[in-house]
């Protein structure tokens, strides 16, 4: 197989206003600190810079001096209170910027003020730089304003949150997990499954997250989840795991830029200059050093975020299949962790202290509507979904955690020792889990998932609560399970394999395949 690229893209981001006000000059210096760390190392990177500071002088002046062959710059779209009111909307925050979602992004406002405030945004942009911008990212943003973005001015790249549950209010769940994908034009959240549903600007996903321990890393002490996550990933502000713990990043790095991607590695680095330069100084500068040693080894690329993005489109009509894993977690060598995803669905496969289980698996459907494409968002939180079968934090709770576990049918426990990693090609691979005498291997493709032993064996479904999050069973049989979720009926369709009830199957000659389906059509 070809070496993969192993991407990280630099992008910092320039707020003028944020929730708790600095002087300018603080906000501006911890700018500047940052490009002279850049320069340190000649690296390319990327700015992306909100509306209120591209009205200020000095951040303009800044930009427009950047070396044009290292630097690029862009948007960062957050409504704060000028762009409301240059929109012709009254502002009702009692702050300048705001993370609630009924008022600091695009989907509290109607339609046509979307519109209003990207043409706002983009011509002030052009006024500056003489060009349309080319890149455009925000921890959060509905379908209709991207769709409006990509139809009138186009773009090379755009970046969002990770996958986070409550976090700063805003849920984004059973999504595509890292890398980048081309978007439905229905729903931002969720891949394009079909061309002629497809927005043709790839999306990064930002930050690079834990493998291990960012998917389910809130809980109560029954193991429920908590209203909201904790943020583990290269922010050098988070230092108890995170961007500021050296032990951390190294093993960050050597797990998520190990190869085993199917596509390509990718992780985004960065923070935004509203943290303060104290805040993030240790946390940069050790990722820099440490991004340079790997980059002159010829381990990762670092790139501006519209070069990657022009490459993605070069490369991919629709969206590639891609791997994730991690053979250990970083204080724990008993850990591992394998994500695949592909425009159909994910799954993640894990295992703890020799037990293994799918932790999660989300069906795509990309005909679901974006909640907001019609109405505003009214509350302080907002919430975009996929469709679930098994998730390992949200079914989770009683003092049970949940997911779908493998036993063997004679009672025999394995506990596995080892994960393995084979590419069979860009859309499928193997998981293998094994010990001194027994295996489980996991076919991974865009279609379909095959589950195979050297004995018979059984997955069951274990969910420890049942709660709004829980989809709703509407048939089985042995070999089909329907449910019902967001208004839409998806599920699984065995080829191999029997349902003993509807949490459970039993393998049929050590083989278990599952296929997938939402609105009567196999995915």
């Amino acid at each position: 197989m070809e070496k993969k690229r192993q991407i990280i893209n630099i992008v910092n981001f320039i707020r003028g206003f944020d929730s708790e006000p600095q002087p300018e000059l603080e906000t501006y210096k911890t700018v500047k600190n940052q490009i002279e760390l850049i320069d340190k190392y000649n690296f390319k990177a990327t700015f992306l810079i909100q509306y209120d500071a591209l009205q200020m002088k000095h951040f303009r002046e800044l930009m427009l001096s950047l070396d044009k062959n290292r630097y690029e710059i862009g948007v960062w779209f957050e409504v704060i209170k000028p762009l409301a009111e240059d929109a012709g909307v009254k502002w009702n925050c009692d702050r300048e910027w705001s993370g609630a979602c009924n008022c600091g992004y695009a989907m509290a406002y109607p339609n046509n003020i979307r519109e209003k405030m990207i043409d706002l945004v983009f011509e002030q942009f052009k006024g500056i730089f003489g060009y349309y911008p080319k890149v455009f990212g925000a921890w959060f943003y509905d379908t209709y304003t991207i769709r409006y973005i990509a139809d009138k001015y186009g773009l090379d790249a755009l970046c969002n949150c990770k996958e986070q549950f409550g976090t700063d209010g805003y849920t984004l769940w059973g999504g595509y997990y890292g890398q980048a994908y081309y978007p439905s034009r229905k729903n931002v959240f969720l891949p394009a499954q079909k061309k002629d549903n497809q927005i043709d600007i790839p999306l990064f996903k930002m930050l690079g997250s834990d493998q291990v321990y960012q998917y389910d890393c809130a809980y109560n002490e029954d193991l429920s989840p908590k209203k909201s996550q904790c943020v583990i990933t290269l922010e050098p502000v988070y230092h108890d795991i995170g961007g500021e713990l050296n032990e951390w990043v190294d093993w960050y790095l050597k797990e998520n830029f190990n190869g085993e991607c199917l596509s390509f590695g990718y992780a985004q680095a960065g923070q935004e200059n509203s943290f303060g330069w104290q805040k993030m100084k240790d946390g940069l500068r050790y990722q820099f050093a440490l991004f340079d040693e790997l980059q002159k080894q010829g381990k990762i690329e670092i790139e501006q975020l519209g070069e990657s993005g022009r490459w993605f489109k070069e490369k991919y009509n629709s969206t590639p299949a891609s791997a994730i894993t991690a053979h250990s977690a970083y204080d724990d060598e008993n850990k591992n962790t394998a994500w695949y995803c592909c425009k159909n669905y994910r799954i993640n496969l894990y295992s703890e202290d020799g037990k293994i289980r799918i932790r999660d698996l989300h069906i795509f459907d990309d005909s679901i509507e974006d909640p907001f494409e019609h109405e505003v968002c009214k509350k302080t939180f907002a919430v975009y979904e996929t469709l679930p079968v098994v998730d390992g934090y949200l079914f989770s709770g009683n003092s049970v955690r949940s997911g779908a576990f493998f036993s063997f049918k004679d009672g025999k426990d394995f506990s596995c020792k080892e994960m393995k990693f084979i590419e069979n090609d860009e859309k499928c691979c193997d998981v293998i889990f094994k010990n001194d005498n027994d295996f489980v291997k996991f076919f991974l493709s865009e279609n379909e998932v095959k589950i195979t032993s050297n004995k018979d064996f059984e997955i069951e479904n274990v969910i420890g609560r049942e709660s709004k999050f829980v989809p709703t069973l509407i048939n089985n049989d042995n070999k089909k399970i329907t449910f019902k979720y967001l208004e839409k009926e998806y599920g699984i369709e065995l080829l191999n394999g029997e349902f003993l009830n509807n949490k459970k199957i039993i393998s049929e000659s050590s083989k278990i395949t599952l296929s997938f389906f939402h609105k009567n059509d196999i995915v």
